[in-house]
């Protein structure tokens, strides 16, 4: 495989030869999908079916869900297949789709992070303003430009990548296609352009987080002035959740595409693969609804479940 006209497959990264740690790791993994595939199918239903969260946080926070759905159906299924099949290899075509749709997909999923931070800040920081900056125009048109530039910055980088011409070999250290680990196996300095991408796309990434920063120190000045505990209380487990997300997404991802890479595989590598491509998706149905009284009353609704205060115990209708 001298260039990238006859490079017909890539051999992704197996966590191990012996059968019994693959099936460990379908079983891992699966355990994984399913807590993500439940959790955002569910939240996405009780926000859509729930005119009572028809409201802008929640109309985010169901974007969120069908990106976290998408991302992590991106990676994890062919990694469980490979393991099963007991082989490593993928496509071709099936590698640039895989980092096409996954940077689409983490494009989205982070420009939607930062709407939910300027959305808590509008509503905490601005309440009596809240309702004319977050009218549902202006809440369709910032859902749209989070996909919008989640497609832009996934054409531009997945097009320079794989415009390169790769004869280094065709393996790839990593369980699935991702953009540091094939500019490894270019063969030119012309692979320096997608590097300058990266720094400018990180570039950008760290002027949002630095917006997210900004908004949460208002937010934060705003919540210390109310009177109200149970006020404080409400805002901070909004918030700081939240943020804890926007940090391990941002931080495990800029590690992942800024870290040099080694001739080698390394076990870094792959945790920080997991902890920015399967952790936040599997994660947020958790953070958002488990503290969260309107979502967990839209899904005892959704499941036809009714609590009774009396006898304690969930009355399931008919």
């Amino acid at each position: 495989m001298s260039n990238q006209t006859t490079m017909t497959e890539f051999l992704l990264l197996g966590f191990s030869d012996i059968w019994e740690l693959q099936i460990l790791h379908v079983l891992v993994f699966l355990v994984i999908y399913l807590a993500a595939l439940v959790g955002n199918l569910l939240i996405f239903m009780a926000i859509a079916f729930d005119h009572h969260l028809h409201t802008p946080m929640y109309f985010f926070l169901m974007n969120l869900s069908i990106v976290d759905l998408g991302s992590i159906s991106v990676t994890i299924p062919k990694s469980m297949a490979n393991s099963l099949m007991n082989t490593k290899s993928i496509s071709y075509a099936g590698c640039v789709a895989q980092v096409f749709f996954l940077l689409f997909l983490l494009g989205a999923d982070f420009s939607l992070l930062t709407i939910m931070a300027y959305d808590r800040y509008v509503a905490i920081c601005q309440p009596l303003h809240y309702e004319a900056i977050m009218n549902s125009r202006a809440c369709v048109q910032l859902a749209a430009g989070s996909w919008i530039s989640g497609i832009l910055c996934s054409m531009l980088h997945t097009g320079n990548t794989f415009a390169l011409t790769f004869c280094g070999g065709n393996m790839v250290d990593q369980f699935f296609c991702e953009i540091p680990q094939l500019l490894k196996l270019t063969c030119s300095d012309s692979y320096l352009s997608e590097v300058g991408f990266l720094v400018f796309s990180v570039c950008l990434v760290l002027g949002f987080f630095v917006f997210i920063i900004v908004s949460y120190v208002q937010i934060f000045k705003s919540v210390l002035r109310i009177p109200s505990e149970q006020g404080r209380h409400k805002a901070f487990s909004t918030c700081l959740p939240h943020l804890a997300v926007v940090s391990l997404f941002i931080f495990t991802g800029l590690f992942a595409y800024l870290k040099p890479t080694s001739s080698s595989p390394s076990a870094l590598d792959l945790v920080m693969a997991v902890l920015y491509s399967m952790v936040p998706p599997m994660m947020n149905p958790i953070i958002y609804s488990m503290k969260n009284k309107e979502i967990k009353a839209a899904l005892r609704r959704l499941l036809g479940q009714r609590y009774s205060p009396k006898n304690k115990m969930a009355i399931f209708l008919p």
